[in-house]
């Protein structure tokens, strides 16, 4: 039923509170209500917290939104992992509408001195409700002993009851009559690294690889030699090692290079064609190692603070165990043969997907069985292939085991697919979500993206923007030289909490296999790929340092850390693109940042740059002091700000927020 003060349209809210909106330790998070009563009297309401052990957070009131009307905000923080929920608590507040009427009638001389017994009234309530220590007491006489004093002028008394400090007291201790509540609705608090980290790519096999150069032979890497390749990817400051699918390889319909169907004798094959006869998703390639390998892998990375991540990819080779073990987890057509993926025109040969429908509960078991296994290993992330072609209860189903002994695990959703099945996915629990970023180049499509992963789509998907995959080289990048890929990374760097880069994007690896086309030439995925690291470093052919640059600012702004407090800004170009976080939305005190891209890789951009001051917490005609993090520079700043942005010097500012005046 309708409280007495109705609370409707509450947010954020999941499939209508069925499931739990995504928060994270330490990240505020906006609770929203539409509220409203009849007549003029005024109302107030306050969003409560309660925590996974019961503890009830202190209220914290919501502010009433100049825009839709009625509508209502507080922004809450929760401090532990774990299961929450929030209700919104409105009322009718007394001290409000006294405020309110008293601003008119007294100054008009009407009702004066019913007015003012009727506030010392309120006032005496609050003062009988206060402890006896409380320092407010001290405040309320003297506003109490005005209320009364028939020898001082009206405009006076008003002024004793209208003082700030007063005022302060009557917001934190007010006086609730009609209380009308809504809620508890569910809100799940994941570890920070659900919301926020840096992702780096390698395939294990070509981390340590070599060629002969006399017989052009390749001699595959192992987990021992990636592990070397750790260090380095710690100094580029990335969180999270990511490996592509490190099982055995099926030996038949074996793709060759570029996607070949006549692949040679030392032909690797596609890490993603799951199983041979050395086993299935609970073996290693025998040519990566073994476990005490793996072991070691993880361990190492440990030490220099990375958490690895591994591929969670439910398909099998036509060789892999499961298809002698379990052939009801497959597809059998009219004339026998077991179905191959298809993603017309792709044609995946080399594997055959699970039908879901045949046996659900033995899948889902084997899956289960798998997933824990890795995690016994120190596996604590995955990275799901494709899972937007899986039963969508089935993740439900699986993040719900997961959770309720592992709650630290996280699931990152790789699904290009349609909004309904990313946010689908999103809802039933996965942490992240590959994203669309990978095809918005334009600066209104970066625009719409970014207001709608921080604002329309928070409560229930977590980007990760990956600025390039193994399976994703844009034209932009094929065509857009270095600074394509200068620019490219600090929007991503910037734009969301978690980003991701694919071995070979700091060495601008841009040839496609063909025209038109958004597969790399000689594609790592269907053979190994032998990098001169050292060489690149000592020629300068890297754009390591700029990656390390962005990692770093990530790690020391709070801003960046977080998703929901992205504003967009103006420019006269369209080309330039501008949006600013901050650690607290609207607090300019707090840590805020102000990034400006020049998005056209092959010209120099010159614009006047508009700065929205009032959603920062500041006045039209403040003025403040911008530093940029990459150059070095700082410059005075106002609400109208000129940049020029040489693409092959420096495509972006990325600007601190270091004082106003």
């Amino acid at each position: 039923m309708v409280g007495r003060i109705p609370v409707m349209d509450v947010s954020p809210l999941v499939d209508l509170g069925r499931q739990p909106a995504k928060a994270t330790v330490g990240e505020p998070f906006p609770v929203a209500a539409t509220v409203f009563r009849e007549g003029h009297d005024k109302l107030s309401a306050e969003v409560v917290l309660t925590g996974p052990d019961g503890r009830r957070a202190a209220p914290v009131r919501m502010e009433k939104l100049p825009d839709p009307p009625d509508r209502y905000r507080a922004w809450v923080t929760p401090d532990a992992e774990g299961a929450w929920t929030f209700e919104v608590q409105a009322w009718s507040d007394p001290l409000a509408t006294w405020q309110h009427d008293a601003g008119l009638k007294i100054p008009a001389g009407v009702d004066v001195e019913l007015m003012f017994t009727e506030g010392r009234l309120l006032l005496e309530r609050v003062l009988a409700d206060l402890p006896a220590t409380d320092p407010g007491r001290e405040v309320l006489r003297p506003a109490i002993t005005a209320a009364q004093d028939t020898e001082r002028p009206a405009e006076a008394r008003l002024a004793a009851l209208q003082d700030p400090a007063l005022l302060e007291v009557l917001h934190a201790h007010p006086i609730r009559e009609l209380v009308s509540v809504e809620g508890p609705f569910p809100a799940y608090a994941d570890r920070e690294r659900a919301l926020f980290g840096s992702w780096y790519e390698f395939f294990p096999r070509s981390e340590g690889a070599t060629r002969d150069e006399a017989t052009g032979k390749v001699t595959s890497g192992t987990l021992r030699t990636a592990a070397e390749r750790l260090d380095a990817v710690a100094e580029m400051g990335f969180d999270v090692i990511y490996l592509p699918p490190i099982h055995p390889i099926g030996e038949v319909n074996r793709k060759g290079p570029n996607n070949t169907l006549t692949p040679g004798p030392d032909d690797t094959g596609s890490p993603w064609a799951i199983g041979s006869k050395d086993g299935g998703h609970d073996a290693i390639h025998p040519d990566l190692g073994d476990f005490d390998d793996f072991d070691a892998f993880v361990a190492r990375a440990g030490e220099l603070g990375l958490e690895v991540a591994l591929d969670l990819a439910l398909q099998a080779a036509p060789d892999h165990p499961w298809v002698t073990e379990h052939p009801d987890f497959f597809t059998t057509r009219a004339d026998g043969s077991i179905a191959y993926a298809e993603n017309p025109p792709k044609k995946y040969q080399d594997i055959y997907p699970i039908n879901f429908d045949n046996d659900p509960e033995g899948i889902r078991r084997e899956v289960l069985r798998i997933v824990r296994l890795w995690m016994s290993h120190g596996v604590r992330i995955f990275r799901v292939d494709n899972p937007h072609t899986k039963p969508v209860e089935f993740w439900e189903w699986l993040l719900e085991e997961v959770r309720r002994t592992d709650p630290d695990v996280i699931f990152l959703a790789e699904a290009f697919t349609r909004p309904a099945m990313m946010r689908g996915l999103g809802a039933v629990g996965y942490h992240q979500s590959y994203t669309y970023f990978t095809w918005r180049t334009a600066k209104w499509e970066l625009e719409e993206y970014l207001t709608e992963l921080a604002t329309e789509t928070d409560h229930m998907m977590r980007p990760n923007f990956f600025v390039n995959t193994p399976d994703i080289l844009h034209s932009y990048l094929q065509y857009g030289g270095p600074a394509a890929f200068k620019i490219r990374a600090v929007l991503a760097a910037t734009g969301s909490p978690t980003w991701g880069v694919y071995a070979g994007y700091e060495l601008y690896e841009h040839v496609a296999v063909k025209p038109g086309s958004e597969e790399y030439l000689d594609s790592e995925k269907y053979q190994v790929r032998v990098r001169d690291w050292e060489g690149a470093e000592a020629e300068g052919r890297t754009l390591a340092p700029y990656l390390t640059r962005l990692n770093h600012l990530r790690r020391q702004h709070r801003a960046l850390q977080l998703l929901r407090t992205v504003v967009i800004h103006g420019s006269d170009d369209e080309n330039v693109l501008v949006f600013s976080k901050q650690a607290v939305a609207g607090d300019p005190t707090s840590d805020t940042v102000i990034v400006v891209v020049n998005l056209d890789p092959h010209a120099t951009r010159e614009t006047t740059v508009h700065i929205d001051l009032p959603s920062l917490g500041m006045d039209w005609g403040d003025s403040y002091v911008v530093h940029d993090e990459i150059s070095g520079e700082a410059w005075s700043w106002s609400q109208h700000n000129y940049v020029r942005l040489n693409p092959h010097h420096e495509p972006a500012h990325v600007l601190s927020v270091r004082r106003t005046a």
